[in-house]
């Protein structure tokens, strides 16, 4: 992983980053702009590094606004959130954050080529044009997830599926060791689950972490290590007999 000579973020961590927590949160208080209302409230968590953990609950129970704070697109409203210890946004090139499918304008006029090549901006910083090696790892990801062939079409022209596929290759060419995946399963066909699936458990092996919203509790087991249960911005008991995993949060 290389750090860029100009970075976007007004600082940036030099030293060793991978013997703290990947992320902790200490009653972590999160609001959206304009509101009050607290969307997370009092969450804490600590996630060690090389996990696929899980975040579980209805719409509106904080999944996503911990994925948006964690990835330095909501600031906190109170409490403590940090990524590898650090302050978020001073490892941008660390996580690599993949949002909803709905979140994206699929009209806009870029080919899949590009969009996955805008993973590997943060590594070069201002004012920098992709070298040889940002082409070479673009290619790779997409023949990665099966996308080689559609690399110059415009990205509305891609089935929901290969969408979904398109923003994880966006992510994986950043080369992060963090991924927060917002509902990254959600309505795909079953070629893509399993695509996504076996990419998720490869690059686990080389020690990424996963963290993952989804409603999709019936294979929590099969392809998580941990489970966050969340309802109405905090943490909450899993249901009983539910799937708990290795314990990242205050309850059990």
């Amino acid at each position: 992983m290389t750090t860029p000579r100009i970075p976007y973020s007004g600082y940036w961590s030099s030293h060793n980053l991978f013997d703290t927590p990947v992320l902790q949160t200490k009653t972590l208080r999160v609001c959206y702009p304009g509101s009050s209302d607290l969307a997370l409230d009092a969450f804490t968590c600590c996630v060690p590094r090389g996990l696929r953990v899980a975040l579980v609950g209805p719409n509106g129970a904080g999944k996503s606004t911990l994925l948006k704070a964690a990835s330095g697109l909501l600031p906190a409203a109170g409490g403590d959130i940090r990524i590898y210890g650090q302050p978020v946004g001073s490892c941008r090139h660390c996580v690599a954050y993949v949002p909803q499918h709905s979140q994206i304008d699929w009209k806009f006029p870029i080919c899949v080529r590009k969009l996955v090549l805008t993973g590997r901006y943060v590594h070069l910083g201002w004012c920098q044009r992709p070298h040889q090696h940002d082409y070479d790892m673009v290619m790779a990801t997409l023949a990665r997830l099966g996308l080689s062939p559609f690399a110059e079409r415009q990205i509305s022209q891609l089935s929901g599926g290969q969408q979904q596929r398109a923003l994880l290759a966006r992510a994986l060419a950043q080369d992060a060791d963090l991924f927060l995946l917002d509902e990254p399963l959600n309505a795909v066909d079953a070629d893509t689950r399993k695509v996504i699936a076996d990419v998720l458990h490869e690059l686990q092996q080389q020690g990424k972490t996963f963290i993952v919203a989804t409603h999709d509790i019936s294979q929590l087991e099969k392809d998580f290590d941990s489970a966050l249960y969340l309802e109405g911005g905090r943490e909450v008991p899993p249901p009983k007999g539910a799937f708990v995993g290795v314990q990242v949060g205050q309850s059990a």
